[in-house]
């Protein structure tokens, strides 16, 4: 093989950690109908993502599910999650009918329930269309920083270690692209209540055993919605993640899927905050293709302590 037939190998960022987030290992249940196990995925911070139990629960639904799609899901966190640790997924067939499906999905750790979802699914049939419209003048993800071209002019330090700054700029599988600026170090911008961000994964996403690509798609909004979607409710407060004292954590998600459309290409993510109060701030997020057809609506209320 000659130098210009040797394949390219990848030696930067990747979206492996999300496909190897939702490859689910089949178990005997101990609970329910139906059981997988899942691993979650490194981060620099005290407990795992909570993207990963959201994508892994819709992974473990998905494959109870025969001829229909799921169209939403809703969620609680009920307990931290150990990182680089196995959860158990029990599903409990609650519903099989002609048209939908209902699944319920509990995440074990450590024999005690970490969360909880419930997932619908439809078959689909004839029926009006309506789509919302994507914000309009936002900026091209070309023409915006990368998180890790953003980051790399700031040296470690107490707020932002090695670790952070490594994850931030290329360990989420997802490059992301924020308008106004990223609220990583400082709020960059006004503070306002809404922003945009790109995301597309590094690379192309890997075939998962079990889903289909169209399921493995829908998994992925399922899992990078989280990453971002308090930020709106921060950037209002004036609150950057690496403000000393800052702790967050996600409580509860709903999430509807509209229609189906490829993840490997730049998605928007428009976001608004809609309320902050006694500890806790709710968002709404919608994902656009760049041809604007709106694919996902997310909902998601956390836990914003600040001292």
């Amino acid at each position: 093989m000659t130098d210009s037939q040797t394949p390219a190998v990848r030696t930067g960022p990747a979206s492996a950690v999300f496909t190897a987030a939702i490859a689910l290992t089949p178990v005997e249940p101990e609970h329910f109908d139906r059981a997988f196990t899942a691993t979650t995925q490194p981060c620099p911070w005290p407990k795992a993502y909570g993207g990963d139990m959201v994508a892994q629960a819709a992974a473990a639904a998905m494959r109870s599910v025969e001829g229909k799609t799921m169209h939403s899901m809703h969620s609680y966190f009920l307990r931290p999650v150990d990182i680089g640790a196995e959860v158990r997924y029990e599903v409990e067939l609650l519903r099989d009918g002609r048209g939908y499906a209902t699944r319920q999905v509990r995440g074990f750790q450590n024999g005690k329930p970490v969360y909880a979802c419930l997932a619908n699914f439809a078959a689909g049939e004839p029926g009006g269309t309506y789509a919302a419209q994507p914000p309009t003048g936002v900026p091209a993800p070309e023409e915006l920083a990368s998180s890790a071209s953003y980051l790399s002019g700031f040296a470690p330090q107490q707020t932002m270690t090695d670790a952070s700054k490594e994850y931030w700029s290329g360990g989420r599988s997802f490059d992301m692209r924020h308008v106004p600026g990223p609220v990583y170090l400082a709020v960059e911008g006004e503070r306002v209540p809404h922003q945009a961000v790109w995301v597309r994964p590094f690379d192309g996403l890997r075939p998962v055993d079990g889903l289909s690509d169209e399921q493995r798609d829908l998994a992925a909004l399922a899992y990078v919605c989280d990453y971002t979607i308090l930020e709106p409710v921060l950037r209002v407060l004036g609150l950057p993640w690496a403000r000393p004292g800052l702790v967050t954590a996600s409580l509860d998600h709903a999430m509807w899927f509209h229609r189906p459309g490829p993840v490997d290409g730049w998605l928007l993510y428009a976001q608004e905050a809609v309320a902050a109060d006694a500890g806790r701030g709710l968002a709404t997020g919608r994902f656009f293709t760049t041809a604007g057809t709106h694919l996902a609506t997310v909902v998601q209320e956390g836990m914003i302590r600040s001292s």
